[in-house]
C-alpha cells in the first residue's frame, strides 16, 4: 500500500501509525494545513507536505502515486476541498484502489435519545453536518463513476490522549452539562486508526458508523474521570441556563444512540475500548 491522507490532523495521524503496525513498509504521506507541522511529522516518517488551497506540483504527484487515499478535511461552504482541487488527478490515477471519507454521526441529526444504525434517514440540524451529507453523496458519486471502492466512516465523539476529560479537568474548563435524558456517542482515536488500517487491507466499501458501545451522557463521562483522577468533578449545570458558546450548545440537539453493529461485523472485531470507563482507564494509566 502507498496511504496518502488529505489531512494529517489527530484521527489520521493514528490510522498512520495503526497501518504502520499493521506493514512497517508501508509508504505515507499526506497534508497539512501549515508548514510549522511538517517537521514533527516528518521525523515520524510521514511525507508531509502543506496543502493551503493552492495545488503544488509534488503533491500532485504524490496523489497519483497512491493507492489508499483518506480524507480527512472537514467541507465548508464551497465544498470538499480535495474533490475541488484533486477529482480530476484521483479520477486519472491508474494507483488508486481504495478511498476512505471521514465523516460524523452528526449527519443523522436528533432522535430523541433511540438507538439508530446507518439505515437511519440523514436529517442534519446544524450546518456543518448538512455540508458533510452534501460532501458524502458527492464522494459516492465520484467513487461510484470513477469504480473505486469506497467507505465513509461516520465517526462518534472523538477522544483520547491530549483529548480527554482529564486534559479538561486539570486546564479547568471541563464542565458537568445536565440536559435530562441527553446522551453522546464516542470513540478512541486508537480505535479509529485500528478499524481503518483494517479497513483499508480489505479495501472494505459502504458506509460505517463508528461509535462506542455506550451511549453516555457527558456529565458521567467528566465525574468518572475526576473519580480516577482524584479530583473534585465541576459542579452540576443545567443546559438551559449553562453559559455556552453556540457551537457547543448546538451539539445539544442532537441526542442518540448510534450502533456500531455493522462496523464490527464487516470486520470481525471488537473495539479496543467500548466504552468510555476503558478508554479512560488506559489514558489515565498511560499518564
Amino acid at each position: 500500500m502507498n496511504v496518502f491522507f488529505f489531512g494529517l490532523g489527530y484521527s489520521a495521524q493514528a490510522s498512520a501509525v495503526a497501518i504502520k503496525a499493521m506493514d512497517p513498509g508501508v509508504a505515507i504521506g499526506g497534508t497539512v494545513r501549515g508548514a510549522e507541522k511538517l517537521v514533527g511529522l516528518r521525523a515520524q516518517g510521514l511525507a508531509a507536505q502543506v496543502f493551503d488551497g493552492s495545488v503544488d506540483p509534488a503533491l500532485v504527484s504524490d496523489v497519483q502515486r497512491a493507492s489508499h487515499v483518506v480524507v480527512s478535511i472537514a467541507p465548508d461552504a464551497d465544498g470538499d476541498a480535495v474533490l475541488n482541487h484533486f477529482a480530476g488527478t484521483l479520477a486519472a490515477s491508474a494507483s488508486l484502489e481504495w478511498l476512505c471519507y471521514y465523516s460524523t454521526v452528526g449527519v443523522y441529526g436528533n432522535f430523541d435519545g433511540h438507538w439508530i444504525d446507518e439505515s437511519a434517514v440523514c436529517a442534519p440540524i446544524n450546518q456543518r453536518s448538512q455540508q458533510r451529507v452534501v460532501a458524502e453523496q458527492a464522494w459516492r458519486d465520484f467513487a461510484a463513476a470513477n469504480k473505486v471502492p469506497l467507505m465513509i466512516m461516520r465517526l462518534a465523539g472523538i477522544y483520547g490522549p491530549g483529548r480527554s476529560s482529564f486534559d479538561k479537568l486539570l486546564a479547568g474548563t471541563a464542565k458537568r452539562i445536565v440536559k435530562p435524558g441527553q446522551v453522546f456517542n464516542r470513540i478512541h482515536v486508537a480505535d479509529i486508526g485500528r478499524v481503518t488500517a483494517l479497513a483499508a487491507k480489505q479495501k472494505l466499501a459502504g458506509t460505517f458508523n463508528l461509535a462506542d458501545d455506550e451511549p453516555a451522557p457527558p456529565q458521567d463521562v467528566v465525574t468518572y474521570a475526576a473519580e480516577m483522577a482524584g479530583m473534585a468533578p465541576p459542579r452540576e449545570t443545567d443546559f438551559a441556563t449553562a453559559d455556552m458558546t453556540p457551537m457547543a450548545r448546538s451539539f445539544y440537539a442532537d441526542n442518540k444512540k448510534v450502533s456500531n453493529r455493522a462496523i464490527k461485523q464487516a470486520l470481525g472485531i471488537e473495539l479496543l475500548y467500548p466504552s468510555y470507563r476503558e478508554g479512560l482507564r488506559a489514558i489515565h494509566d498511560a499518564r
